[in-house]
């Protein structure tokens, strides 16, 4: 009976976990639509390079989120 209580909390934990990554990608996503929208508007260098430093820092953010969900993944896969 506890392991079975253990499991389901364990189990709660990971998908509270999975769920915070998702929402992360998600925000980042939105992030990046919106840095991207503005580089096609700007003309100004300054604002041009400063887009590009912000979608370079936003694909390394969405980069290290789909990392974690696949780790998350195989572990999950690994435990049964």
């Amino acid at each position: 009976m506890t392991q079975t209580l253990l499991f389901r909390r364990r189990r709660g934990l990971e998908d509270e976990a999975r769920e915070q990554l998702l929402e992360g990608m998600r925000r980042t996503r939105c992030q990046l639509n919106l840095a991207y929208a503005q580089f096609n508007t700007y003309s100004d260098p300054d604002l041009v390079e400063a887009c590009v430093y912000e979608i370079n820092a936003l694909q390394s953010r969405y980069s290290y989120y789909v990392r974690q969900m696949k780790r998350m993944e195989a572990a999950r896969e690994s435990s049964g």
